[in-house]
């Protein structure tokens, strides 16, 4: 039992020593202005480096246009960028460690400084002494003669919206307090963002697919996924493309993409059904669907009387100079002769060449045309739709922050200002300060002094420290 004593009373004393550790050593340095800027200032230029450096693209993209020789700057390479993450900046641990530092930093400086300075602000303490007036930015002196100055003044501080709190003939009023409690909500707003971010790498993913109309997909073609995006994944319902289509301006150029889903449960009911084109996606079970790509994927055609035949087209390479779809269809029973078939897009001609390269016909979808000696039917072309898939839990929790900062942006420039007042004899004491519009602040008390002075009574109004009143008398 002795032992236990003692073990325990060293685990004691050792957690003691901790905390005593943490408080005097680690907590000034977290709270540290200094510390916050600099991680904020890193933070925003990782975050720069992941918007001009492509994210989430193979290695071999990354070796195309990043290649050691030459090197971009001399040191941005593929190697680089793999070896520190900046392929997926935001998904690294050292991101994610700088983030997890910046709030803790936020947090410490809350509560050391924020919090008391409010707790400060709400308390209240009545100047008794003439000389304490002395000490104050703005301060006058009023001879009162025989007219009641402290009711007077009580209020036309009322009539500002000063919280007053009065003692005998001792008085303080403030107001504004709310620019005190800002600049603790813009700091709970940066830590909810942060936390949204933390919380949308960590669960969250990102998926491609390219689905035929008339097919059903299930979301499997990933491309990021924090560590925890199980959580999220759908399991309990699959989609189908029921028909995708594209509107074309009358100079031929694309208006607009169009995809008709429906989501479908485990047993193949319909539960969900929308058309989304570009920014109007289809959310459904924490999951958003974007209208992102499209391309051809074949083409149903005959040839004389035979059924209808749908063969895939595949996309050619052009070397960059644009996007051509194309196929190749027997036009005889032993394949020993035949064409091919390109297109550019879903309502454009499609090009018919012979087995040397020859362009021997034009056809379009609804249409026929003769070639080597059969008739060729083109039926429709068959395209398929581009969706860009996500899953963010965090992102309202962003949203909360950054509404949470705009308005905490707005209460911190509240100004907090202050005014004693003090009655001695046949004299009236009065004095004041405020943390900003010091200006404006100074305008009030002359505005305020102004109305004291219905009277010639008003003798000797002085000032000291920053501020300065004009003389009355």
């Amino acid at each position: 039992m002795v032992y236990r004593i003692l073990f325990l009373s060293k685990i004691s004393g050792a957690w003691d020593g901790i905390q005593k550790t943490f408080r005097r050593e680690i907590l000034p340095i977290l709270a540290d202005l200094r510390l916050a800027i600099a991680l904020l200032l890193i933070i925003a230029g990782f975050s720069i480096s992941g918007t001009v450096i492509e994210q989430g693209q193979s290695i071999a993209f990354y070796q195309e246009n990043y290649p050691e020789s030459p090197a971009l700057f001399g040191f941005l390479t593929w190697k680089f960028i793999v070896l520190l993450g900046l392929d997926r900046v935001y998904g690294t641990w050292w991101f994610l460690s700088i983030l997890i530092l910046f709030g803790s930093s936020l947090t410490a400086c809350t509560f050391t400084r924020q919090l008391p300075a409010l707790k400060a602000a709400r308390r209240w303490k009545f100047y008794d002494k003439p000389k304490q007036f002395e000490k104050l930015a703005l301060s006058a002196e009023i001879e009162t003669g025989s007219l009641n100055y402290s009711e007077k003044l009580e209020q036309i501080l009322q009539q500002r919206r000063y919280k007053i709190f009065k003692e005998g003939d001792k008085l303080y009023a403030r107001k504004g307090i709310i620019g005190k409690i800002g600049p603790i909500i813009v700091h709970a707003s940066m830590l909810i963002i942060l936390a949204g971010s933390i919380v949308g790498t960590l669960t969250g993913f990102m998926a491609q697919e390219i689905v035929p109309s008339g097919n059903t997909f299930e979301i499997t073609n990933l491309v990021t996924a924090g560590p925890f995006a199980k959580w999220q994944f759908p399991k309990d319902f699959s989609v189908k493309v029921n028909r995708f289509w594209i509107d074309y301006l009358p100079d031929g150029n694309i208006d607009q993409f169009y995809s008709d889903l429906s989501v479908l449960d485990k047993t193949g009911e319909e539960v969900d059904r929308q058309t989304i084109y570009v920014n109007k996606p289809l959310k459904y079970g924490g999951v958003t669907m974007y209208q992102a790509d499209w391309a051809i994927a074949g083409v149903r055609v005959r040839i004389n009387k035979s059924p209808v035949l749908q063969l895939p087209m595949a996309q050619l390479d052009t070397g960059g100079r644009g996007r051509i779809w194309g196929t190749w269809i027997p036009t005889k029973p032993d394949f020993s002769e035949g064409v091919s078939l390109l297109a550019t897009d879903l309502q454009g001609t499609l090009l018919v060449y012979d087995p040397k390269g020859q362009l021997t016909s034009t056809v379009r979808a609804g249409m026929s045309t003769e070639v080597n000696g059969v008739t060729l039917f083109v039926d429709e072309l068959i395209g398929k739709t581009g969706l860009q898939i996500k899953s963010d839990p965090g992102i309202p929790l962003v949203y909360l922050g950054f509404g949470l900062l705009m308005v905490s942006v707005l209460m911190s420039y509240a100004s907090h200002s202050q005014i004693w007042g003090l009655k001695n004899g046949d004299k009236i004491y009065l004095g004041g300060k405020t943390n900003r519009a010091k200006v404006t602040f100074e305008r009030e008390v002359l505005e305020i002094l102004d109305s004291l002075s219905d009277s010639p009574d008003t003798k000797d109004l002085a000032a000291t420290g920053s501020g300065s009143l004009a003389s009355q008398n």
